[in-house]
């Protein structure tokens, strides 16, 4: 049964792979769509069978409910109208994309994606990376930040006792409008939430992730990080 705040990975290739082994290593939940039914046919997750660019596909995979959906699809034209079908149903997602060519990336984002990396090896480990940064339950490094391929970074903030983000919503916090940044997971007694919700309350000792270009980041520290 697929739960709400999952992630849904578009497109089993060699860029998907790299990130279901990350997302297995991490226990993260997630679903993984692909056309292709001999590949999953030995698959130790959920999956659905079909095109990552049908909407009615992408409703089977739940992503009206999931928290963020990364898109490794092999055709451009695909992961464009995948991230404008996923953007229709489910705004508040987070979206990650695959450019199989530079010249479609403004195309993607225009499409709605948030994060857009060219190149498939590049990509596979930029969203590698971003999937085991904001899944890790273990931050050994709290300030760790990574400078993803289209200058957005990732930054971990502790919060601390007397932080103006302590005892407000998300919704009130309204970073993503404020200072263009998105909280993507909080790590809250040893546990890691990806399911962001509106109604989520900023704990004392939170450690908070957010994302977003290096102006977006420092606006954040200036206007929430003491």
């Amino acid at each position: 049964m697929i739960e709400n705040g999952h992630l849904i990975v578009l497109g089993y290739g060699d860029v998907g792979k790299q990130i279901v082994e990350v997302l297995q290593d991490n226990d993260v939940r997630f679903v993984v769509v692909d056309m292709n039914e001999h590949v999953l046919e030995s698959a130790n997750f959920e999956y659905v069978i079909g095109n990552g660019a049908d909407e009615d596909v992408l409703k089977e995979a739940g992503v009206e409910s999931a928290s963020t959906v990364i898109v490794t699809l092999n055709s451009d034209t695909d992961v464009i109208f995948a991230t404008l079908i996923t953007h229709g149903l489910n705004p508040e997602s987070t979206i990650l994309a695959r450019a199989n060519s530079v010249k479609s990336i403004d195309k993607i984002y225009k499409a709605g994606a948030d994060y857009v990396a060219s190149l498939s090896i590049v990509a596979g480990q930029m969203l590698a990376k971003i999937t085991a940064t904001c899944m890790d339950s273990v931050c050994e490094d709290i300030d760790e930040d990574i400078m993803l391929y289209e200058g957005i970074e990732i930054e971990k903030h502790h919060v601390l006792k007397g932080s103006d983000l302590i005892g407000r919503t998300v919704a009130d916090l309204d970073i993503r409008h404020t200072v263009g940044c998105t909280i993507i997971g909080i790590e809250r007694d040893n546990e890691v939430v990806t399911d962001i919700t509106p109604s989520m309350t900023i704990r004392d000792g939170d450690i908070v992730a957010v994302v977003g270009s290096k102006e977006q980041v420092s606006a954040f520290k200036e206007h929430y990080v003491k």
